[in-house]
């Protein structure tokens, strides 16, 4: 669908949204998108659903994923867009991150019930069998429970990193995160990079130590963005050669973020495109 628009970041219920990818699929084609990419929290497990239902819809699926990683305390995301999804780091190191996901999660929810009435077969019940279980699941049943009106408000009370609830898991650094998609042939973008409410963990040199190793660009237009934030880190782009995305961030009923919110452009996606090896789009 040319000059349809583009938006490369949104989840469906493999790992934190609410919809199955081919609900997520479905919606992006009722949104007038012409390309999507399903970027699931460190798993692939719902790329196959997404192309079969985007067979024949003129809908162009990029599969990706979002990666966690870690730079001090900070907790910094890569999405990750057509990788080799056999490749065999990427498929240790992700499941070595859901696994401490999963136990982080269960001790995160042992924290909280001492003080709420909260158990882990109400943050169970939340999850598919093949979500990537993390805290959107807590805020999820802390919902069902009453405690808070919506997820939004859970992430800024009970678990906000201040609460004395949260606890970090395991996830490799930026820089390991970037030379891993690379060598799985794929394209890395570091996610919503300058987001409201928290300190730029990474200084201009370190972004560029990442393009270096190959990170492709900086998904700025994202609605968690500071101003701010977005004029400086185009400065840090244009130094390093580095490309401008835009996306939603989707997350069905999770999130208040609307599909196509905020886009990316054609000519960014085709040099996107042109620099993976490892696997390709799927037209619709």
């Amino acid at each position: 669908m040319p000059g349809s628009p583009i938006d490369l970041h949104a989840h469906s219920s493999v790992s934190d949204g609410t919809e199955t990818p081919s609900q997520l699929i479905r919606a992006a084609v009722a949104a007038g998108l012409g390309t999507i990419a399903l970027t699931d929290h460190d798993s692939t497990a719902g790329w196959q659903e997404a192309f079969a239902a985007a067979e024949g819809t003129g809908l162009t699926v990029i599969p990706g994923m979002e990666l966690s990683t870690n730079y001090g305390p900070a907790s910094v995301h890569m999405l990750a867009y057509l990788f080799d999804p056999l490749d065999g780091a990427i498929i240790a190191e992700t499941a070595r991150i859901r696994d401490g996901r999963l136990h982080r999660a269960e001790r995160i929810v042992e924290r909280i019930a001492v003080d709420y009435d909260l158990t882990w077969d109400d943050v169970l019940a939340e999850a598919t069998d093949e979500s990537t279980l993390g805290r959107p699941h807590i805020a999820d049943a802390l919902v069902r429970k009453g405690h808070v009106p919506n997820r939004s408000a859970a992430f800024e009370s009970i678990l906000h990193w201040r609460s004395g609830y949260y606890e970090k898991y395991y996830a490799p650094s930026p820089l390991e995160g970037v030379r891993m998609i690379v060598a799985a042939g794929g394209v890395p973008v570091l996610a919503h990079p300058a987001t409201h409410g928290r300190y730029r963990p990474m200084s201009d040199d370190v972004i560029g130590e990442l393009a270096e190793e190959g990170l492709f660009g900086l998904e700025l237009d994202h609605r968690d963005n500071t101003e701010e934030g977005k004029r400086s880190l185009r400065g840090v782009a244009e130094r390093y050669g580095l490309e401008i995305t835009g996306a939603s961030d989707y997350h069905g009923a999770g999130k208040p973020n609307r599909l196509g919110e905020n886009t990316t452009s054609p000519e960014v996606l085709e040099k996107l495109i042109a620099r993976a090896t490892g696997t390709r789009p799927f037209a619709g």
